[in-house]
């Protein structure tokens, strides 16, 4: 049963990134964090769209980049920007913190490309260390259009028609949860899920759901949906 509880709504806007290259080209950042390939490729496409590509390249290259994982690592490589530090395996923001390591953050600028929602526990860890942020915002998550399958699978758990639910990011959770509230059935959700054999694509993911009061049964690791597939295999066939 397929249920998207995710869509990724596009939250850039020219004038803002204008403003923004201007005001950073005025007091340069020491740092660019990119966390998202997606939201990468989308700041570089509005750069382009404002002839302010190699702006933008110029203030990459006096700063220490930093590559949240694979995704964002091959949008930069692909504008040839130089890498300076990468997260490790499994790229959630205590590897980001990590790659930060060695580097005065005291009162200095901070550039972070935000994903669909602001990463609170980075933002707050660089702020803690003196740091300066300054977030673009690339895209956000929504609900999809199409809420119907949600309702479909809050209905099958009510009923006992769900064997297992397996959740791949952490905004999945939360937007069911909070699509459940609108319905007034956030309440039995928890439990209704907990009846079931829950399988999580990773840390992040699984302390979203235990937020939900959700009990996860199995964390894919690595964070990646080949082992857990794996892990979803051996747990339902044992």
């Amino acid at each position: 049963m397929l249920a998207p509880a995710l869509a990724e709504v596009p939250d850039v806007d020219q004038a803002t990134i204008a403003r923004l290259l201007g005001d950073l080209e005025a007091r340069p950042p020491r740092i660019a964090i990119f966390q998202t390939g997606v939201g990468t490729r989308a700041l570089f496409a509005v750069a382009d769209s404002l002839g302010a590509s190699s702006r933008l390249l110029g203030l990459l290259e006096k700063c220490a980049v930093v590559a949240r994982g694979p995704k964002p690592t091959a949008a930069l490589r692909a504008r040839r920007v130089r890498i300076d530090r990468s997260a490790a395996e499994p790229f959630t923001t205590v590897q980001v913190l990590d790659a930060l390591r060695g580097l005065s953050l005291e009162d200095a600028r901070v550039v972070v490309q935000r994903y669909g929602e602001t990463n609170v526990e980075l933002e707050n860890a660089l702020r803690k260390s003196g740091a300066e942020i300054v977030e673009i915002p690339t895209y956000r998550w929504a609900l999809p259009e199409d809420t119907g399958p949600l309702v479909g699978l809050i209905a099958a758990l009510e009923q006992r028609r769900i064997e297992a639910t397996v959740f791949t990011s952490a905004a999945q959770a939360h937007n069911l949860f909070e699509f459940a509230d609108r319905l007034g059935r956030a309440d039995s959700l928890a439990s209704n899920l907990n009846r079931t054999l829950v399988a999580s694509i990773g840390p992040v993911c699984s302390a979203a759901l235990r937020r939900h009061g959700v009990t996860v049964s199995l964390e894919a690791s690595p964070p990646k949906l080949g082992p857990l597939v794996t892990a979803l295999d051996e747990a339902l066939s044992a």
